[in-house]
């Protein structure tokens, strides 16, 4: 695909997120209003500004990655669109936001590239320490920003900006910020954690960073209760020190370390055990933990084939269906055909990140795009396995779909990153 083909299928992309909010508006008993056009026009401006940045500062970046963005990301908003119309003018607003934050970084790497990233690998550490404690503030207090507990987790932040109040993860961007310290920290050490003594093991010293870090992700679970951020955070450091190093005793290890720390969530927290017990018996316990996961089910089912189409089914029965259940909407909306294009292009985009590693000569930036594309593709396979019901739920968003803003923010983000990774390799 050349960048011509990026642009008209970005374009592409405006023009169904504003059809899908068309035939929203028509099954309603509505017609084509401004609603239409505005949403053509933002979702365009987004992926254009990042099509411009990325012809003008890193021109040899892959072209299929902007597009398989833009199509999830239109999908997403027709349906946040057909459920609720406040939060589609919100999303409307981050996605803008999102291109800006991508635009940014784009020009701030033109120049020295992402080796200006590997020179603050321990202030990305710290911040991604701060970014994860935030939602431990006091939930009341005269400081505008405050911790917000949901659901039985504490993993929201909120601020008060005077004329509204933002809430937001703190975590979705933690997950970058960490991931771009392991690639920094990993490749230096890259020799000796792949190197064995003559018992067969490693230097204890040179475990010591797999300890903590399970550590640090046990105290996320323990303190925040947050299921699926410390699944993430430990999956993505053992995905990459085994990409760093090659060795499958790591994966062995961080096996037993996360089925400890699993078994150990399911004793301490009431909660883990209401998503265990709903995952397994959905149907037994549908007046109370069930409910979502059954409502999810039902419309799954109900969308057959070819769905429902958008605006013409009940998605609104799914409690919280802009957020953990968007698979779940657009199953029944857009039917089994709009369900395997969404991992279809989940698919595509985890290989794509993928085979950026694959092609990168410089250890950094391999390690580096490893991670992001396995963190991108973990997120959608827990949630979509999640409604699916392959998987308990853990309460994380879909990459690019789900509503929120520091979702698009972090997603978008590490996008950027992959589109400048992709490009220093090839020039």
């Amino acid at each position: 695909m050349t960048r011509t083909g990026e642009l008209v299928m970005s374009a592409a992309a405006a023009g169904l997120a504003a059809f899908g909010v068309t035939l929203v508006n028509l099954a309603g008993g509505g017609t084509i209003d401004a609603q239409v056009g505005i949403t053509f026009l933002v979702v365009l401006l987004a992926l254009g500004s990042v099509h411009v940045a990325v012809r003008q500062w890193c021109p040899g970046a892959s072209p299929h990655l902007l597009p398989l963005v833009g199509l999830l990301a239109a999908i997403g908003f027709i349906e946040i669109y057909r459920l609720d119309r406040y939060r589609a003018g919100l999303q409307r607003w981050w996605l803008l936001i999102a291109a800006a934050t991508a635009v940014g970084f784009l020009f701030w790497v033109r120049r020295r590239g992402l080796a200006t990233l590997r020179r603050y690998r321990y202030i990305f550490l710290l911040a991604s320490s701060v970014l994860l404690m935030l939602p431990l503030l006091p939930s009341t207090g005269p400081l505008p920003l405050h911790g917000l507990e949901m659901n039985g987790s504490r993993l929201w932040v909120t601020l008060d900006v005077g004329f509204t109040v933002l809430h937001f993860q703190p975590g979705e961007l933690a997950k970058l910020v960490f991931i771009a310290f392991l690639a920094s920290y990993l490749a230096e050490r890259q020799t000796g954690l792949a190197a064995k003594k003559l018992s067969g093991l490693v230097e204890p010293r040179l475990l010591l960073p797999l300890v903590l870090v399970w550590l640090g992700s046990v105290i996320v679970l323990v303190v925040q209760r947050d299921l699926g951020a410390s699944l993430l955070l430990f999956a993505a450091f053992v995905a990459v020190l085994y990409a760093a190093t090659g060795r499958a005793a790591y994966l062995g290890v961080g096996g037993l370390l996360f089925g400890g720390g699993a078994v150990m969530s399911w004793v301490m927290f009431d909660h883990v055990q209401r998503r265990v017990e709903a995952w397994l018996r959905p149907f037994q316990v549908y007046d109370d933990a069930g409910f979502q996961i059954s409502q999810g089910l039902f419309a799954l089912g109900t969308g057959s084939l070819s769905g429902s189409g958008p605006g013409l089914g009940r998605p609104y029965l799914i409690p919280n269906a802009t957020t953990d259940f968007m698979f779940a909407a657009v199953g029944e909306e857009f039917g089994l055909a709009g369900s395997v294009a969404v991992l279809a292009a989940f698919a595509l985009l985890a290989a794509v990140g993928f085979g950026i590693a694959l092609r990168a000569r410089e250890r950094y930036r391999k390690l580096l795009a490893g991670g992001l594309a396995f963190v991108i593709g973990l997120q959608a396979m827990l949630i979509i396995g999640g409604v699916l019901r392959v998987l308990p739920l853990t309460g994380i968003t879909l990459p690019f779909m789900s509503y929120g803003g520091s979702s698009l923010l972090g997603n978008m983000l590490g996008v950027a990153v992959l589109l400048r990774i992709s490009h220093e390799e090839r020039t």
